[in-house]
């Protein structure tokens, strides 16, 4: 059986019982960083086995995962906040457990987007999540396909590149397009704002930026 565990996205209160209990009584918790989950783990008292499952080692050690889940062994898999597999590791792993019959079972928990969607005020009956943007190859090209969507859509983004972003956002959207910044979500200065894109660059331009950050714009008319 593998776990996938969602983990607080700031909050700690903000972890079920569930997921506790599981943490607890898998073989060994698979992390995208050790440290950020041992932190988690020894918060709650839990003295399971870490070991490092990410971006740069995720093809070498997937093999090996799913043979010892086959094995009989139980895994639970988290990245360092949310829910493992949107836009953090996790789906190679997935896939290669569905394709060889590995159970697999996904705990419900945080994921940054959507208490971002549900507080933002843009229309939520209908979205589009992209994630992380490419830095350079393909940006201009998703930038535009996006502007052209007619349901609120979502980013991920980080704090340096948000006024960029923003930018880019105006050019292809016009600067009057509704949009939302929420970051910082569940923690002490959580910031969610909702206002023009061009009043957003604005207000953004003259703050230094800090946190997490999702980014959401409403649909073309």
């Amino acid at each position: 059986m593998l776990y996938l565990v969602p983990t607080p996205i700031g909050n700690l209160e903000d972890i079920t019982l569930r997921a506790l209990r599981i943490l607890r009584e898998v073989d060994r918790v698979w992390a995208e960083d050790t440290r950020v989950t041992k932190r988690l783990l020894d918060h709650f008292q839990i003295q399971t086995p870490v070991s490092a499952f990410h971006a740069f080692n995720e093809h070498q050690v997937t093999a090996s995962l799913v043979a010892q889940l086959k094995a009989g062994a139980t895994f639970a898999l988290a990245s360092d906040a949310g829910t493992p597999g949107i836009s953090d590791p996790g789906f190679l792993l997935v896939r290669e457990c569905v394709r060889q019959g590995v159970r697999v079972e996904c705990l419900p928990g945080p994921t940054a987007f959507v208490p971002a969607l549900a507080a933002s005020g843009l229309p939520s009956d209908k979205f589009f999540f992209e994630g992380f943007l490419p830095h350079k190859k393909g940006r201009q090209t998703r930038l535009q396909y996006l502007a052209t969507l007619p349901c609120t859509f979502i980013l991920y983004e980080s704090p340096n590149r948000l006024v960029k972003c923003l930018e880019q956002l105006a050019e292809v959207c016009g600067p009057e397009r509704p949009a939302c910044v929420a970051r910082e979500l569940t923690k002490i200065y959580e910031e969610i704002r909702t206002d023009t894109l061009a009043q957003l660059i604005a207000f953004y331009k003259e703050k230094n930026v800090k946190g997490e950050i999702v980014v959401l714009v409403g649909g073309a008319e």
